[in-house]
């Protein structure tokens, strides 16, 4: 049996391959980075994908495009809810409401309700459900006809990701995959790649590092951060952090940069897609900067993988009558 899903603001692909690997067929993704589109055509060549403004998006256009789904995935952008965003909206609700960045989750709600799938799960930081924000998203599912919803916060290193990561997955199911059982560390991440600008794998050039920055890396300890930078209230985070090779790595962002743990160089973007459980065959387009984006800003293929396997079991279950 055919299992489709659509994937709003898909950047390079992620969330689709853990899909994908749990046998469902993307079918349609839009995204409006051109960088991240042509890196997710390039690694899901059964897709259509679509380089354009979800908000100027309709259902019509959808299903004209790629017919109708069973699920809808999605990942709207997470800046305006992220307390790492020292300009984020001070009232959690303007961040949904007057934030034009963060009115994009309610077209996601919008075309999720026009397109009425039997499954959908909406990616973001915890943040997303702050305060208020909880209850503002209740009712604007429940308009869109989706009078439960789940608000399931799941964390990438309790799912064999190598990598720190908690998120919250809203959807109109409970998600609640097993644990893997085991924390991969930043050393078994890394094993077995070759040194850096083999031609394979793809994506493994370090960036260039300035002496300075070399003379101060070259100080650092195992965990220890090179500056912090403030977020929203003042709070300091990390920022170019010398990996400890017996921990879990933290958190992969679009913005961060880590050390090598043995090397006195930074990580290249094939090394943050292993600590974020990329295969390496998956190929990242588009500029260097770009390409660390496009890794930090996904969910972790295996964690979308344990979610689409309950997505699945959700869906038997209709099918045999027990949902």
């Amino acid at each position: 049996m055919r299992r489709a899903f659509f994937d709003f603001f898909s950047g390079a692909g992620g969330f689709a391959l853990g899909f994908e690997q749990a046998g469902f067929e993307g079918v349609l993704a839009v995204d409006s980075d051109r960088s991240a589109a042509r890196s997710y055509a390039a690694n899901h060549p059964k897709a259509q994908v679509l380089v354009e403004d979800v908000a100027k998006l309709s259902a019509r256009t959808v299903e004209r495009l790629a017919g109708d789904v069973d699920v809808v995935i999605g990942s709207p952008p997470c800046e305006p809810f992220t307390a790492a965003n020292p300009k984020r909206e001070r009232d959690p609700l303007d961040r949904l409401y007057k934030d034009p960045v963060g009115r994009l989750v309610l077209h996601f709600i919008r075309l999720v309700g026009d397109l009425k799938p039997k499954v959908f799960v909406m990616e973001n930081v915890a943040g997303l459900i702050e305060g208020p924000l909880k209850a503002a998203l209740r009712r604007e599912f429940a308009r869109a006809g989706y009078g439960k919803i789940y608000f399931n916060v799941l964390h990438a290193e309790d799912h064999c990701v190598p990598s720190r990561r908690r998120r919250v997955f809203v959807s109109n199911i409970p998600i609640r995959p097993p644990k893997c059982g085991k924390r991969i560390t930043v050393e078994e991440a890394l094993e077995g790649l070759p040194p850096p600008n083999f031609e394979w794998p793809p994506n493994h050039e370090p960036p260039p590092m300035p002496k300075r920055i070399e003379r101060r890396a070259a100080r650092l300890r195992w965990g220890e951060a090179l500056i912090h930078y403030r977020g929203s209230g003042g709070r300091l985070y990390p920022n170019l952090i010398k990996l400890d090779p017996r921990k879990v790595a933290p958190t992969v962002l679009g913005s961060s940069r880590f050390f090598h743990p043995y090397e006195n160089r930074f990580l290249t973007v094939r090394e943050q897609a292993r600590l974020m459980g990329y295969p390496d065959s998956f190929v990242f387009l588009g500029g260097r900067d770009s390409q660390y984006n496009q890794v930090g800003e996904s969910v972790p293929p295996p964690l979308a993988k344990a979610i689409a396997v309950e997505a699945l079991k959700f869906l038997r279950g209709v099918e045999a009558g027990r949902a």
